[in-house]
């Protein structure tokens, strides 16, 4: 398997999760206000602070990418994030996803494939 894929997938997982765990958090707090109920409840909210983690090694792996492959390739493999957030609102969320959704990932996912083997 090409290194950008694995690189990508990485990534894509990392983004994903943090996206997940940021739902959850905000699932959580208080409604957004300037108060410091609202601020308390987004500082003491351990997904919020995981999703900022997985935020932070997401976009330090993504400097790496961009650095070592060229945009055009790398770009590209940030859509595998789609097809992970979809299954992820699947099973955490208990989203339905109809047959086009899935007809979409199967294209992204074949359209990263051919771009990571021109590496």
């Amino acid at each position: 398997m090409p290194i950008l894929l694995i690189l990508a997938l990485t990534q894509s997982l990392l983004l994903t999760m943090g996206q997940v765990l940021l739902k959850f958090a905000l699932m959580r707090m208080e409604p957004f206000s300037w108060t410091t109920t609202f601020w308390r409840s987004a500082l003491l909210n351990w997904q919020f602070a995981l999703c900022g983690l997985c935020f932070g090694a997401a976009s330090l792996l993504w400097m790496y990418i961009v650095k070592h492959f060229p945009l055009s390739m790398a770009y590209p493999m940030v859509s595998l994030s789609y097809a992970f957030g979809m299954v992820a609102a699947i099973v955490f969320f208990h989203e339905t996803v109809d047959w086009a959704k899935w007809l979409g990932v199967v294209m992204i996912m074949g359209g990263c494939v051919l771009i990571s083997r021109c590496a």
